[in-house]
């Protein structure tokens, strides 16, 4: 009896250790940016421009531009959750060969931006450089790409504003679903800072929605980004599911460039 206790006691322990590391780690964990010099000039092999956008709370956010010959519209860009631009912008070149410009930031704390992160900062700083967007485009000419993380800030702006449409690849119900994937036996709503309910945001887009997602992928659960796509409150809407895609390489597969070349048409 004895023994049980003290083994139950560990348990308890490391539940709460568990527990106590995920609260005040999942920053870390969420996010993983990577840094770049002040003065690192980016090189592609489109023409685009470095721009930066000051944020109300003096944070400073680092943006590409790029622009394509005679444009069919402009792609709003939101990336995932590791890299900086000097990945990113090259994954946003295959749709200039689509016939788009692309406009593209990186989030506070990646890259050359700066600032301190919270989900009300992301959403905000989305909304910035949609104004930004809306400086040189008509909104209907404006698309909303998500990917992975970034699906959930594309959502919430989509539903605050009438963009042409909102792409999303790879994208989930909620942060806090992805997280119970992970970890089904801690409290995670009651963890998590970062909910970003896509589900929820949902609510308010009243454009056409597209979503791309494969059925292998490990981070983000195939069953999640489904979940989403049966959210969405409107008929306007598309699901295109990769076969034996994962995470980061839908690009690969010939289904996904026959699927997105026909949506940006």
């Amino acid at each position: 009896m004895r023994r049980f206790k003290k083994i139950a006691r560990n348990l308890l322990i490391f539940y709460l250790l568990i527990t106590v590391m995920l609260y005040f780690l999942q920053e870390k964990l969420i996010f993983l940016p990577s840094k770049l010099p002040q003065d690192y000039q980016y090189s592609f092999a489109v023409p685009h421009h470095e721009f930066n956008l000051t944020a109300p709370d003096g944070a400073v956010l680092n943006g590409l531009h790029f622009k394509g010959t005679a444009p069919k519209g402009v792609l709003l860009y939101f990336h995932g959750n590791a890299g900086d631009l000097s990945r990113w912008g090259e994954i946003a070149q295959f749709f200039v060969q689509q016939g788009y410009d692309v406009i593209i930031m990186d989030y506070r704390t990646y890259g050359k931006s700066t600032g301190k992160l919270s989900e009300a900062a992301l959403h905000a700083d989305a909304q910035l450089f949609y104004a930004y967007a809306l400086k040189t485009y008509d909104e209907k000419a404006i698309t909303l790409y998500g990917r992975s993380l970034g699906t959930g800030i594309a959502t919430q702006l989509a539903s605050t504003n009438a963009p042409k449409q909102l792409i999303l690849e790879t994208p989930y119900y909620s942060l806090v679903d992805v997280a119970k994937s992970r970890f089904p036996f801690l409290p995670v709503d009651l963890l998590m800072k970062y909910k970003l309910k896509s589900h929820e945001f949902m609510n308010g887009v009243t454009c056409p929605v597209v979503v791309f997602h494969g059925t292998d992928d490990a981070i983000v659960p195939y069953a999640s980004g489904q979940s989403l796509y049966e959210a969405v409150p409107h008929a306007q809407k598309q699901i295109f599911t990769i076969k034996g895609g994962g995470h980061n390489n839908l690009i690969e597969f010939p289904e996904y460039l026959e699927s997105i070349a026909r949506v940006l048409k």
